[in-house]
């Protein structure tokens, strides 16, 4: 190729077998164009590869193909990680739904008075049959005192028929999920140790702080990364992303290894940004009249991760993006919010990375504890107010003010 003097090559994005040819074409200085295969496929004739080559090399040389979105080396190196343990993830959920199966198979109705069966008290239960307790008191025993059920109504639920088969199933699922759980964890210290690592060449970053966060609710799958809330900070240059509601530690974690701080400006506006994520309606208008505006099918793991956001913004109350939410549900329904929450969170995240806007809603986000605060302050003055109380009532002596 390089004896023809070809100085660029277009190649489809087609299975996982371009990776190694890309690596090595970019390696040798060629400038590499990977095209989505779907822009590439109205050949005429019967099709054969020489016939895809040549119509590739045709509307390469007229400049009719678009590449597609790569990230840079070190967010490739973090999204596989962060992709590992997704999958673990999955595979733990599945082995989840197979211990609620063999539970239901030996009578053990535990998901009736545990809300999460693979929560504390559900696993220790959980452990304790595979070792051979059967005893529904001393189960219930296992009980953990958030659980809203008493160990009475426990107890109740684990009479079961103790059939041997079922049992086996059950202890084999169970040490599976601990096997899970143990990859899980070994990925989440490897995605510290990258990231940790990445932030020792940039003394300038690792300089920046942020405000705490303790409110934030910190799922059992997140990522278990050591002070997420400063590490992100430091990892996008100073840009808060936790500072929206409803934005977890897993969703911030899935844009450090989907996209990284870099791969934002790569998309000329906010516009490009959720046209990639397929979060803007496809607009196919004809004789001035639009024909359909539906959201283009695919979701990449990006996308899914703005939309669980979404979903679970929607669930808040009293805040900037919640009120947005339930204005559109009400139109159109939870659906339709969730995709217009989510692509409205996409710019806002668009905005804050690239040109380095923070986020500030007209409608300040307030935690449990400080909602509470208010209400009591609010009560009081009604009881004040009511009773016609003066500070001097109260105790409260007026401060003096000397004056010369």
């Amino acid at each position: 190729m390089k004896s023809k003097e070809i100085t660029t090559v277009a190649m489809e994005s087609t299975g996982d077998y371009w990776q190694n040819l890309f690596a090595e074409l970019v390696k040798q200085g060629f400038e590499v164009v990977l095209v989505n295969g779907k822009f590439t496929k109205h050949a005429k004739g019967k099709k054969t590869d020489v016939k895809d080559c040549r119509w590739i090399q045709q509307l390469h040389t007229l400049g009719l193909l678009s590449g597609s979105f790569l990230p840079d080396e070190t967010t490739e190196k973090l999204r596989t990680y962060c992709r590992q343990r997704g999958n673990w993830v999955d595979q733990a959920a599945s082995t989840t739904h197979k211990m609620q199966k063999f539970l239901k198979f030996l009578n053990f109705r535990l998901d009736v008075v545990v809300k999460d069966v693979c929560g504390l008290t559900g696993l220790a239960i959980i452990g304790d049959i595979c070792k051979g307790n059967l005893d529904p008191e001393k189960l219930a025993k296992h009980r953990h005192y958030n659980c809203r059920k008493s160990e009475e109504e426990i107890a109740k639920a684990l009479h079961g028929n103790n059939r041997e088969d079922f049992l086996f199933g059950l202890k084999q699922e169970y040490e599976t999920y601990l096997f899970l759980q143990k990859k899980i964890n070994e990925c989440d210290k490897q995605m510290e140790k990258f990231i940790n690592a990445e932030l020792k060449k940039f003394p300038a970053k690792k300089a920046l702080k942020t405000t705490d966060k303790p409110h934030k609710r910190i799922n059992k799958n997140a990522p278990k990364i050591k002070n997420l809330n400063q590490v992100a900070y430091q990892y996008f240059e100073g840009v808060d992303l936790l500072a929206i509601e409803g934005l977890s530690h897993a969703t911030v974690v899935s844009i450090m290894g989907e996209i990284g701080p870099e791969g934002f400006k790569k998309f000329e506006s906010a516009k490009h940004f959720t046209s990639w994520l397929r979060l803007a309606p496809n607009n196919k208008i004809s004789g001035g009249k639009i024909l359909s505006h539906r959201i283009p099918k695919g979701s990449n793991r990006l996308k899914i991760a703005f939309r669980q956001a979404a979903n679970s913004i929607g669930n808040l109350k009293d805040t900037h993006l919640s009120n947005f939410f339930k204005r559109v549900a009400y139109r159109k329904g939870r659906t339709a919010a969730v995709s217009a929450t989510a692509r409205k969170l996409a710019v806002i995240i668009w905005n804050m990375m690239v040109k380095k806007v923070p986020y500030l809603p007209p409608t300040e986000y307030l935690f449990l504890d400080q909602k509470r605060k208010l209400k009591v302050v609010a009560r009081l003055k009604k009881n004040i107010a009511k009773l016609e109380l003066k500070p001097e009532d109260l105790g409260f002596l007026p401060t003096l003010i000397p004056t010369n």
